[in-house]
C-alpha cells in the first residue's frame, strides 16, 4: 500500500472502507455461487436436483386455486371456496342473518 492507514485522512479511510467492504462482499457472493454450483453437481451426480432438498422449485404444475365451497345465492357465478378473506356477498349475507352452510355448494 502506498500509505500507512495511520498517515490516510478520514475522507481516505472512509474510501478504503468502503472498497474493502465492497470487495469481501463480492467475495462471499463468489463462494456462495461457487459451493452452491459444487452442491448441485453432487446432487445431479446421484440422480436429484438440489431443489428436492432444499424445498425450492416445485416438480408440479402451478398451484390450482382450490375448489369452490360457496356460491352466492343471488348470482351461483361468484364462488368463494372458503380460504382467504370473505368476499362482500358472504359478509354480506352473514350480516343478515345467513348461515355459511345455506351458501354451501
Amino acid at each position: 500500500m502506498a500509505k500507512a492507514l495511520d498517515k490516510m485522512t478520514l475522507e481516505e479511510l472512509e474510501a478504503h472502507q468502503k472498497e474493502v467492504a465492497a470487495t469481501i462482499k463480492g467475495y462471499e457472493k463468489k463462494r456462495r455461487a461457487d459451493c452452491l454450483a459444487e452442491l448441485k453437481a453432487v446432487a445431479k451426480k446421484h440422480g436429484f436436483s438440489l431443489d428436492e432438498f432444499t424445498g425450492g422449485k416445485p416438480k408440479g404444475g402451478p398451484k390450482s386455486k382450490g375448489v369452490a365451497k360457496y356460491a352466492n345465492p343471488a348470482d351461483p357465478s361468484q364462488t368463494w371456496t372458503g380460504r382467504g378473506r370473505q368476499p362482500n356477498w358472504i359478509k354480506d349475507a352473514l350480516a343478515k342473518g345467513k348461515s355459511l352452510e345455506s351458501m354451501a355448494i
